[in-house]
């Protein structure tokens, strides 16, 4: 599928911070009103974006256990007005996440927010995951959806294996298969992760990743200082998030010291 005049290249994002948002309005952990919440998504964005992150990833990660595909309009709702804030506070492209696979969800919250690009779950083959079975790819109904709703500018970046998932399903392909097959689906780069939150992604599957189309290939795990510079010799870009936080725990603080370490690893890359 050719890209619309209009989207921006990802290649072009090297480095990505990501925002996780607090829990949102009815999930386990929610505590902070909508409000508060979108303002301290905007404050995170904006460290990340004046240390030089090249863009902004707005994800749902605090809402867990997850749902599988379909969330609530209060999900909705809440992440458009985070969503809206953190694009409002830098001036760096923006994606939006909605976990587990709410692709279509997080595809109408980036219209509706200004914001440049989407990650997705599910979008070619089948998994099982902690969600339940994702058995439908989206990228049929998730391309359509763009089209209907006029979101043709905003891109789409694919998670080749899911994290937290079992993949026997698509044992018998290769990370070549299924990149080749994603980037035939419409997608508009790959992400390549480990297998869990915080875990380093394969330096093999990574390069086969990058040989099997021309696809921008980003790395969406286990990124810290002491690998970032390696990966962006191979990987056109990167996603960080545990590595920012406190501890390196994605649900703690960020931490100014290891954001300041990560961009100077960056540099040297």
């Amino acid at each position: 599928m050719p890209d619309s005049p209009n989207r921006f290249d990802s290649r072009a994002l090297r480095t990505v911070g990501m925002v996780h948002v607090r829990a949102l309005p009815g999930t386990p952990r929610h505590a902070l009103s909508p409000t508060a919440i979108a303002d301290l998504a905007a404050r995170e964005a904006g460290v990340l974006a004046e240390a030089g992150f090249d863009a902004i990833l707005v994800e749902n990660m605090h809402d867990l256990p997850y749902l599988l595909r379909t969330v609530g309009p209060e999900i909705v709702a809440s992440m458009t007005l985070a969503t809206k804030a953190v694009v409002d506070a830098v001036d760096v492209p923006v994606g939006v996440q909605i976990l587990a696979g709410a692709n279509q969800a997080a595809l109408s919250v980036a219209h509706a927010a200004g914001a440049d690009f989407i990650r997705a779950e599910g979008f070619a083959y089948a998994s099982v995951a902690d969600e339940g079975i994702f058995a439908e790819a989206d990228a049929g109904p998730l391309l359509r959806y763009r089209r209907m709703i006029g979101a043709d500018r905003i891109a789409i970046w694919s998670d080749v294996r899911k994290k937290h998932a079992a993949h026997a399903l698509t044992a018998d392909l290769s990370i070549a298969d299924l990149v080749s097959g994603t980037h035939f689906a419409g997608a508009d780069a790959v992400i390549i992760t480990g297998a869990h939150t915080g875990d380093a992604a394969s330096a093999a599957d990574i390069e086969e990743a990058a040989a099997a189309s021309p696809l921008p290939v980003m790395v969406g795990s286990g990124v810290d200082a002491t690998s970032i510079g390696d990966l962006l010799r191979t990987a056109s870009g990167v996603i960080v998030g545990s590595a920012l936080k406190v501890d390196g725990r994605w649900d703690n603080e960020l931490d100014p010291e290891r954001i300041a370490r990560i961009v100077e690893a960056r540099a040297g890359g």
